[in-house]
């Protein structure tokens, strides 16, 4: 018997999520949207984001929208609309960069190309004090410009309240109605008064209340899933991150011992990992059991060297194992899974599917439907509203700041075909610079770091004899949610000692190197 078929999903749609005043994000495409979202659940006020061309029905519990930039412009044949009526006024309204120019150019204003890229840092240098929207923002305030069109002209009815030295329109309002547009972006942390605008539109100008907190969100969370779920059994997939953690946690608060966790060794972990996520696991009081299954990836992947074929083939055996072990418990009812707000934004293109960069680290190879119903308590989270969750609960900082680390594994850090031998030597590299990452109090500081085994070899010396053997690169990266990160400037001392213990101690490797890429151009993981 398989896990095919029905696509019935139980998501955390609670009656405190319909109930609660929200601020709706309408998507044009921008890099930036998900961060407008952050921004104002970092002011505990709920908000979600949906396509411009996929509003949802309007109701007593959106308290105000906000339209996001894009790549687009409105001069443009077939650049993103909205229906005139939503600008009526009956909703407050915050156009930001995009959204401002296509509020102003459907009113009747004029968007022109900049005479040239207003991109980067400015300064306001008028500010109407005695408009809502900004109070408290100073004058000289720094603020983050990114766009090629501008607004030169205002419709008749609309009012300029903000002006840099080199854009006159900066931000405007509708008269007598609380429809604003600014050509900055208060969401980045170049603006540097970004947060008190946000707070004066989501909060005084919309009135929504601040009640969306990790309390708010565990208690009504674990009584809808007590609710749901009853008596029934879930089984679960775990990896040690902290998603699916969190997720097994809520789940675990609500039905006990009737959720069944699976830990599967894949062969692809890190040093030790398989051991140490097990005993984590079981002094958390969750029901927990480990699958060896090295030995079946290893030969899924023989051969095998082409990226998208190895996550496939890690997906595919991945569910092989979890379909044969979830099928030793009986009467299983929900697959719970730690799908968290971006994977769900993620998958709604604003204008069709987008282009595969590369199979989604955790789901590659997944069948398209399962027979058992999900349930995803954290879809309505981001990742820094997940950890805040999960410290609410008691779960230990080492699982709470663990370094993001991909579903395939070590699979998708050995370029090329894959051995255990290599595997080896990437698990002894990777232990040594994550190590030191602690011991030097650099690992907090870095979103996600990791050790890559490439497929070439390089001469060296060692004791007077000629080496042939493998080359490592090292990876550190910053970031907030991984759409973009820098390269992190680890000390060369730190490198330095690195590079030799590593070469001294990893018997195979005579060349380290490190990434000085950033994404874009580049992606964090190299596969």
């Amino acid at each position: 018997m398989k896990l095919y078929a029905t696509d019935c999903h139980f998501s955390i749609d609670s009656r405190y999520l319909r109930m609660a005043d929200k601020i709706l994000i309408l998507d044009f495409g921008s890099q930036y949207t998900q961060l407008i979202a952050r921004r104002v659940r970092e002011l505990n006020v709920y908000c979600e984001i949906h396509p411009f061309n996929k509003i949802p029905s309007l109701n007593s519990t959106i308290k105000g929208i906000i339209l996001s930039g894009s790549p687009c412009s409105v001069r443009d044949a077939g650049s993103p609309d909205i229906d005139a009526k939503l600008l009526d006024g009956s909703l407050p309204i915050l156009g930001v960069c995009y959204g401002a120019q296509l509020m102003a150019h459907k009113s009747g204003g004029v968007v022109m190309p900049s005479s040239s890229r207003e991109y980067g840092r400015a300064k306001l240098a008028t500010v109407d004090h005695h408009n809502e929207l900004l109070k408290e923002i100073s004058l000289e305030s720094q603020v983050w410009m990114s766009h090629a069109d501008t607004i030169k002209e205002v419709p008749t009815d609309f009012e300029v309240i903000a002006s840099t030295t080199s854009v006159k329109i900066a931000a405007y309002k509708l008269k007598n109605k609380k429809v604003y547009g600014i050509q900055f972006h208060p969401e980045v942390t170049h603006t540097t008064e970004g947060k008190n605008l946000l707070r004066n539109f989501v909060v005084h100008i919309c009135e929504c209340k601040q009640d969306w907190t990790p309390d708010q969100f565990i208690e009504t969370t674990v009584t809808e899933l007590k609710s749901k779920l009853g008596n029934d059994k879930v089984v679960m997939a775990l990896s040690g991150g902290v998603d699916s953690t969190v997720a097994a946690t809520l789940i675990h608060h609500a039905i006990g011992k009737n959720l069944h966790c699976i830990f599967v060794d894949n062969g692809l972990l890190r040093k030790n990992e398989f051991d140490q996520v097990l005993d984590s696991y079981k002094h958390m009081g969750l029901n927990i059991k480990g699958v060896d299954s090295k030995d079946k990836f290893y030969s899924a992947l023989k051969g095998h060297t082409d990226p998208e074929t190895k996550r496939k083939a890690i997906g595919k055996t991945f569910i092989e194992v979890f379909d044969e072990e979830s099928h030793k418990i009986s009467d299983v009812k929900w697959l719970g899974q730690g799908t968290i707000y971006p994977d769900v934004i993620e998958s709604v293109s604003v204008k069709g599917p987008s282009v595969t960069i590369k199979s989604h680290h955790n789901v590659g190879g997944l069948p398209d439907k399962m027979k058992l119903k999900v349930v995803e308590p954290l879809n309505n989270l981001f990742k820094d509203e997940v950890r805040l969750v999960g410290k609410t609960l008691g779960i230990d900082s080492s699982i709470l700041g663990r370094h993001p680390f991909p579903g395939p594994g070590l699979g998708i850090r050995i370029l090329g075909d894959i051995t255990p031998d290599k595997v080896r030597i990437l698990q002894d590299v990777d232990s040594i610079f994550i190590q030191a990452l602690k011991q030097h109090s650099l690992y907090d500081k870095v979103w996600q770091a990791g050790a890559i085994l490439l497929p070439i070899q390089s001469v060296g010396v060692m004791g007077d004899e000629r080496t042939y053997e493998q080359v490592v690169a090292l990876r550190a990266v910053s970031s907030t949610d991984g759409m973009t990160a820098d390269w992190v400037h680890l000390p060369y001392e730190f490198l330095a000692d690195v590079s030799s213990e590593i070469i001294n101690k990893v018997k195979g490797v005579n060349r380290v190197v490190y990434d000085i890429s950033s994404k874009p151009p580049a992606t964090i993981e190299w596969e």
